[in-house]
């Protein structure tokens, strides 16, 4: 059996699953230098290559091990180290015995692994279940009535073996502390009975000192979980800050947005096919410094960001051009080889970091096309009127103008924009509107081109939860402070007439609020192991995670909690990641959901 060797060029083999957690967390690059030089798809047209070893990364799927078998009998590769995003079944691993006997190639399959992988990592302190197949788990899965009781079954098991992967990962037994009477239980009920078997079996256990670090200690991180019903405005409020709102107007999944770039000014020939917009795509990483800064910030910082950047640039490179200039210089003059002299080291510092200064503007034209491409959906949908009007809704503060002058402007965004506007007026107000008024609301959202099924939707979900008074969601709110200045001048990237430069309070929504209502009122799930030291202290370090979908504005939400608490880290999860428009494409699907609180007290 070979021993692993990094400078060894090996060909790295993934399925979706794979790709979508590789994904976000290395580039080429990154794999280059750990010796991948080839990727692939595990069901592509792939050539032999029998003297590269060959890394897989799959889910131990029926599909994926007959096709594993498969390269096997073909002699596709030198060796073969498998990594299973999963565990895998004892019959599918003799399946792969099989094959290998077979094929005698016993002595190539070098490794095998069950990696405990099957979550996506976005950033340092967020993680999702999964991309492909989110449907599967997804908010209208758990919610819709007609759902068979084993299916249902099948989904909370799919979330929790998804999280047991999370936590044998993360190499710690939480606490875990959830509301009562919704799916939120039922996956904590699962997660905490599938700990206490694993930790059970001493031998195989996931969490003994031999296979993690940390487990024992006296902060053992506490797993709070939340069921998406218990908060229906935030998903739908129109966001402020730089990731969110690239998320909710732009096409970003995976930490990877694409932009719909234009012809070009040139028109197509009369009588020719017009010219196909091109697509670009950037990646939106760790690896970004402007990005990892400003990420959080509210959109107005942002574009006066990109333009200082660009000036710090253009003045880096106009200082260079001059260095350039003087180094050219001919004649005797003293004073010109005087003046050399003095700037060669200048010039010698300046081209050093040439490379740097080429990175710098490569992230400046990208930030400066991103942030075009949400200006553009800024100014020409009101984004920042909307924004405002939910946060001041939100917050119970007086609105300057009515709803329904929102809702019959034409030119005051698209439909699902008024939709999620009344949706939000109508999940926080402290009295619903009476009959009446809701069939005025109706009859100008109707007028205004929208879909009434999610108002049906909220309408019933608000009538189950019986909620005798709205949700408060703190102090929240904007501070107007007029139009921008910096970005105002003349020789600035963006044109930002029109939009209102909008100072975030802090915004708390009730994911954030379950911190401080779950923890205290409910007892912990979760006490195993003697040897685990109970710790009766304020957490420090803690996970969130949203039973049927989050967003970024949540994720924000926690991030800026954890800043301004010295000491407290907060990760925040979600079994899938949606914006306001893929989510309120879920919601007119649903039928009824009367029954719902049944379903799952039932299991």
């Amino acid at each position: 059996m070979k021993e692993w060797n990094e400078n060894v060029p090996k060909v790295l083999i993934y399925d979706r699953f794979g790709q979508d957690i590789i994904s976000p967390l290395l580039s080429v690059k990154e794999l280059r230098d750990m010796g991948i030089t080839l990727h692939l798809l595990l069901h592509s047209d792939r050539d032999p290559i029998p003297d590269v070893p060959a890394v897989y990364f799959v889910m131990p799927t029926e599909e994926n091990i007959d096709r594993i078998c498969q390269d096997l009998r073909n002699q596709l590769y030198e060796a073969y180290y498998l990594n299973f995003i999963s565990a895998i079944s004892r019959s599918k691993l003799e399946d792969i015995a099989s094959a290998a006997l077979a094929a005698t190639a016993v002595t190539q399959v070098n490794k095998v692994y069950d990696q405990y992988l099957n979550f996506i990592t976005l950033e340092d302190d967020m993680f999702i279940l999964c991309h492909q197949n989110k449907e599967l788990i997804s908010y209208h899965a758990i919610n819709r009535t007609d759902i068979q009781d084993t299916d249902m079954e099948a989904i909370m098991d799919t979330i929790v073996d998804s999280l047991f992967c999370f936590f044998v990962t993360l190499g710690a037994v939480p606490i875990i502390r959830c509301p009562r009477g919704n799916a939120a239980e039922v996956v904590a009920v699962k997660l905490d009975k599938k700990l206490r078997e694993n930790l059970r079996d001493a031998r195989n256990s996931l969490f003994t000192a031999d296979n993690t670090a940390g487990q024992f200690s006296f902060q053992r991180p506490l797993f709070v979980l939340v069921d998406r019903n218990l908060d229906m405005a935030t998903p739908l409020h129109h966001t402020w800050t730089y990731q969110a709102l690239v998320h909710d107007v732009l096409d970003f999944h995976l930490n990877r947005v694409a932009l719909e770039e234009g012809p070009g000014p040139d028109p197509s020939p009369s009588g020719a096919r017009p010219k196909r917009k091109n697509r670009k795509t950037y990646d939106l990483t760790a690896a970004d410094r402007f990005w990892q800064k400003h990420k959080g910030s509210p959109f107005p910082e942002v574009a006066e960001a990109v333009q200082e950047e660009l000036d710090t640039y253009r003045a880096q490179e106009d200082e260079v051009k001059r260095l350039k200039c003087i180094m050219g210089l001919e004649g005797e003059d003293d004073g010109a080889i005087s003046m050399l002299s003095d700037n060669t080291a200048k010039l010698t510092s300046a081209m050093s970091s040439l490379p740097e200064l080429l990175e710098k503007k490569r992230l400046i034209d990208l930030h400066t096309n991103v942030a075009t491409a949400v200006l553009d959906h800024i100014k020409s949908r009101k984004l920042d009127v909307y924004f405002e009007y939910e946060e001041k809704l939100m917050s119970k503060s007086t609105l300057d103008k009515s709803l329904l002058d929102i809702i019959s402007d034409p030119d005051a965004g698209t439909p699902e924009d008024k939709m999620r506007l009344f949706l939000i007026f109508f999940i926080t107000a402290l009295q619903p509107p009476t009959e009446s008024d809701l069939e005025q609301y109706s009859k100008a959202l109707t007028d205004a081109g929208c879909d009434l099924s999610p108002l049906n939707y909220v309408k019933q979900w608000k009538a189950f939860t019986k909620m005798a008074t709205p949700a408060n969601y703190g102090n929240s709110g904007v501070k107007p402070l007029g139009l921008f200045s910096r970005v105002m001048n003349s020789g600035s990237q963006f044109v930002m007439e029109g939009v209102k430069n909008l100072v975030l309070k802090q915004h708390v929504s009730l994911i954030l609020l379950s911190l401080f209502v779950i923890i205290p009122a409910v007892k912990p799930l979760l006490s195993v192991c003697s040897s685990i030291p109970r710790n009766k202290n304020p957490f420090q370090e803690a996970i969130v995670f949203v039973v049927g979908g989050g967003n970024y504005v949540e994720y924000q939400n926690l991030v800026d909690y954890s800043k301004s608490k010295q000491g407290k880290k907060v990760v925040y999860g979600c079994s899938e990641l949606f914006n306001a428009s893929q989510f309120i494409k879920q919601v007119p699907t649903l039928a009824k959901i009367y029954t719902m609180g049944k379903k799952f007290r039932k299991m």
